[in-house]
């Protein structure tokens, strides 16, 4: 099993970085890797073991931010399609004040 969180945590005042330091820190301790900025992923042995994880972040959470947790399988996880976008795609039609863009 992986479990997978997703946060949006406010950073505008100094506490509010600090709650978003803490946390990202307290992932780090708990043995999750960072898949992109605000988005950290663990495996775990078992169903159990993920809940039991996930009842550790509910304690951890900041009190301001929303903070999302997904678990998913193995498989389902090595099913994940990394892209990358075209440095090269037409950023004019999609700048456009047009109300109707057809593509």
């Amino acid at each position: 099993m992986r479990v997978i969180v997703f946060y949006d945590l406010p950073t505008l005042s100094s506490r509010e970085r600090s709650e978003h330091h803490r946390f990202r820190k307290f992932l780090r301790r708990e043995g999750f890797i960072m898949m992109q900025e605000s988005v950290y992923s663990k495996i775990t042995l078992n169903a159990g073991a993920a809940n039991l994880l996930k009842n550790r972040i509910k304690k951890n959470v900041p009190k301001i931010g929303l903070v999302q947790l997904m678990t998913i399988t193995e498989k389902q996880y090595a099913d994940i399609e990394y892209l990358v976008g075209n440095p090269n795609c037409n950023t004019d039609t999609l700048n456009s004040t047009s109300r109707l863009v057809v593509f």
